[in-house]
């Protein structure tokens, strides 16, 4: 006889919310999430642009906080300067001539100004790709957040603030990190509009 399939639903909601309460308990973590939105907010009052960049479903993540900020979110207000780094044709140029490792990074040093903001997005932290944008970054003036999964992996020391879901698998770290970018955004609103 097969387990009845409403516990799979239950399960899934139950650890999600079970990480949820986790995140949300941890002080450290609700101070760098305050910081993010300040970022955010200094960011747009200067006259910066913010950047995202993930891979995979963070990628996703990436595309759908920055037409948050261009397009809207819960108010009409005017367009706000955010970009996923990364669209199609740039990415198979780039990783064509220089390699895929550089497709965040290259884009990033022909884009981003002193005063902007990189948002990374890793479930490990581990990604080359990734790395090398913070690495331009840094060269650049870019101030960098790293929202990351499980243990945080190498990004997590090298990002100016790092924001670590300590979920155990892929989804449920993802399924935080849209939650503290929607919420990020929703600060970001309420203090500038």
């Amino acid at each position: 006889m097969s387990k009845d399939p409403r516990n799979i639903w239950i399960d899934s909601f139950t650890e999600a919310e079970r990480l949820l309460k986790e995140f949300a308990a941890d002080p450290a973590q609700m101070k760098k999430c305050a910081e993010f939105a300040n970022a955010l907010v200094q960011t747009f009052k200067n006259g910066g642009n913010v950047f995202f960049c993930g891979n995979g479903g963070s990628h996703c993540d990436a595309m759908h906080a920055a037409e948050e900020f261009t397009g809207r979110f819960q108010k009409d207000r005017v367009a706000m300067g955010a970009l996923a780094l990364g669209d199609p044709s740039h990415v198979t140029c780039v990783s064509n001539d220089f390699g895929f490792d550089q497709v965040f990074a290259r884009q990033l040093e022909g884009l981003g100004r002193k005063g902007d903001l990189l948002v990374t997005i890793s479930t490990s932290g581990k990604s080359k790709n990734i790395a090398n944008a913070i690495e331009v970054a840094k060269k650049k003036g870019i101030r960098t957040v790293a929202l990351l999964g499980r243990d945080g992996g190498p990004q997590k020391d090298m990002a100016d603030l790092n924001l670590i879901v300590p979920g155990k698998t892929s989804e449920r770290v993802q399924e935080m990190h849209i939650k503290i970018l929607h919420t990020a955004i929703e600060a970001c609103e309420r203090e500038l509009y």
